[in-house]
């Protein structure tokens, strides 16, 4: 009996260890099946905005300190020469697209309720992924087009968690009264987030992205984690809230690194480090009229909403342990529009040559392979405007520059062209074009080129922004204009403005301006002028605005609505002739253009403006977001007298 109990006992020890054995098995080959779903590599890109060049401390920033990032750096690769494009929407839509954003008519900014968006026929990088077989997730801000054609789960991505546009784009909600910005899962409205709750973004992005990771055990994945931070109004977590020395912008970049050590921590706790891409950048450079919550290019010049290198140039890390040499840095030409192809041919798939793209595969560059990119070239567009070409070391500016959004040109930028070498002056401070006339020369039949196919008022090769009819607001909204409309149209004061004697260069922000949103309007003023291609008054950016302008000699008034650009011309405005000008937005939306006692020139237009003009009013140069196309554009020469603009 005691044997046999013994040996029962025995038994059941084999028969446990059988079943062990089974188990594992079992495990071992999902695992094994697992590993070979997934032999592809996985993707994240986590993109910060308004961050700039000088802000993380791989690009030499001190005040905030960085930890996860500098071990980033230390194991991977810092791209030096990363460029990106100088405001939020047209960043991310060639960032998705591989595509320059006038290619596919993504110029500057979209707003809440907007009409356009990027265009659901163009295939993005998530698609291309989900056509591979990859699990895909959107993360944080989307900005291009908040309308259910536009969302990212219309896009490619298979979840969608965050805030559809900038957390500055506050409305006043029909129900509470407070201004809020609306926290998306999928394509509903999860809930409405006051300004002090977003303070709470970045760990709630965090953690939404690293279920993702944690999520996607058996499929290659893309993680597209986007972040608020660091965009105005800033917002750190209550935990990082004064641990910088750098005030509440330090806090935040630093709860952004903070983030960064997340995600990489959880590829480890995975074992999906060594096969996972992981590229650290930024959408444009640092908002400089936002002082100490604006950040800083280091020693580039310009920011966020310009082209000079401070605007575009951002810091960019990237990390693959055992693909990637440690501690290495690159200054080949790179950017975001390269992202697309380079992902998609690690993945396995291949880009359409049905649809022509900027971008070009990158890894050769990221392997440590090639010392320089296959694309040698960096054009420079604000809007649909080409404002500088960069091949190699030299950079051609074809017009006058803004330092920043909500800045203007500095008096320092003289006659066109100007050409620096960035390697000897990367701070763009001395032309040295009469010296290098042959680079001049070639650098201006690039800038040609690219500026006949996708520049200008109607590139050759342009492809069309989506458009949707009757847009609506994600959530329910007070209809009448809150406190921050209401005290901005204040301070205009009268709905007239006039001076005797503009001064060129002088500018007036954009709050004490003639407030002219959803209103008809009538510039008049006196001009002698001295060249055929010059600003004589404007006002606004990519997405909505005004411009009174000479091009080759004739006179065009320009309006920009939702992006859209409608425009009413004369032909040959006489040089050094003294000539009263009238130009008018008229109430029914159309143009009207008219010289001396001659006879008006109208043109269809697109209807009164959909909003403000946040950019200041320019006299004599455009130093908001170029409303128009000004080619080969110089500072206004000449005299103007007797500005008025009346509002109805």
């Amino acid at each position: 009996m005691g044997r046999f109990a013994a040996g029962g006992h025995s038994m059941k020890y084999v028969q446990f260890g059988f079943v062990c054995f089974v188990v594992a098995c079992v495990f071992a080959a999902g695992e094994l099946c697992a590993a070979e779903q997934r032999s592809s590599p996985s993707f994240v890109v986590i993109f910060m905005d308004d961050l700039g060049y000088a802000d993380i401390g791989p690009f030499g920033a001190v005040k905030q300190k960085t930890p996860n990032l500098d071990r980033m750096a230390a194991e991977g690769l810092r791209l030096t020469s990363f460029y990106s494009a100088p405001v939020c929407s047209v960043a991310r839509a060639q960032l998705m697209t591989g595509c320059y954003g006038p290619r596919v008519s993504v110029p500057g900014v979209y707003f809440p309720a907007g009409a356009q968006g990027l265009n659901p026929d163009e295939v993005t990088i998530a698609e291309y992924l989900q056509q591979q077989g990859y699990r895909t997730a959107c993360v944080g801000k989307w900005h291009l087009g908040d309308q259910p054609d536009f969302l990212p789960t219309r896009q490619g991505f298979d979840q969608y968690f965050g805030i559809p546009y900038s957390n500055d784009m506050q409305q006043r909600s029909a129900e509470t009264g407070e201004r809020v910005v609306p926290l998306m899962r999928n394509e509903r409205v999860q809930e409405l987030l006051t300004e002090s709750q977003q303070s709470e973004l970045t760990a709630r992005y965090t953690e939404d992205a690293v279920e993702f990771i944690r999520g996607s055990a058996d499929k290659p994945f893309f993680l597209y984690l986007a972040h608020t931070a660091v965009h105005t109004p800033i917002w750190p977590g209550k935990d990082f809230q004064g641990k910088s020395s750098n005030g509440r912008f330090g806090d935040w970049v630093e709860e952004a690194d903070w983030s960064v050590g997340r995600i990489l921590e959880a590829l480890r706790e995975q074992q999906r480090d060594r096969e996972t891409l992981v590229i650290f950048t930024s959408d444009n450079g640092p908002w400089l009229v936002k002082g100490a919550d604006g950040g800083s290019a280091g020693s580039l010049r310009g920011g966020k909403g310009s082209t000079w290198e401070g605007g575009v140039r951002v810091p960019t890390v990237v990390w693959w342990p055992g693909k990637i040499s440690p501690g290495t840095s690159s200054d080949a030409i790179s950017g975001t529009i390269d992202l697309l192809p380079t992902l998609v041919t690690l993945a396995g798939g291949q880009v359409s040559d049905q649809r022509v793209i900027d971008g070009r595969d990158l890894w050769p560059v990221l392997s440590g392979a090639a010392k320089s990119s296959v694309r040698d070239v960096q054009y420079y567009f604000s809007g649909y405007q080409l404002q500088a070409v960069r091949q190699g070391p030299w950079k051609l500016a074809l017009a006058a520059q803004p330092q920043s959004m909500g800045q203007g040109v500095t008096k320092d930028v003289g006659d066109e062209p100007r050409l620096y070498n960035l390697q000897q002056d990367v701070g763009e401070r001395t032309s040295v074009s009469e010296a290098n006339p042959d680079i001049v020369a070639s650098l201006r039949l690039l800038a040609d080129g690219m500026r006949d196919e996708i520049g200008g008022d109607a590139g050759k090769n342009r492809r069309p922004a989506g458009q949707v009819v009757n847009p609506q607001n994600l959530y329910p909204v007070q209809q009448q204009p809150d406190r921050g409309v209401a005290k901005k149209q204040a301070m205009a004061g009268p709905a007239t403005m006039e001076l005797g004697q503009p001064e060129s260069g002088l500018e007036l922000s954009g709050a004490k301006a003639p407030q002219i949103v959803g209103r008809p309007f009538t510039i008049g003023l006196t001009v002698t002028a001295e060249e055929r291609n010059s600003v004589i008054v404007a006002q606004g950016g990519s997405t909505v605005g005004y411009s009174l302008f000479l091009r080759d000699g004739q006179l065009v008034f320009a309006v920009r609505n939702q992006g859209r650009v409608t425009s009413v011309r004369m032909e040959e405005f006489p040089l050094s002739k003294s000539q009263r000008i009238e130009a008018s937005l008229k109430e029914d939306g159309s143009l009207q253009l008219q010289v001396g006692e001659a006879n008006p020139v109208t043109a269809p237009g697109a209807g009164l403006l959909m909003r403000q003009p946040q950019e200041p009013f320019c006299i004599g140069h455009d130093g908001g977001g170029q409303v128009a196309d000004y080619p080969d554009v110089q500072p206004f020469r000449g005299e103007l007298r007797d500005l008025r603009i009346d509002v109805k």
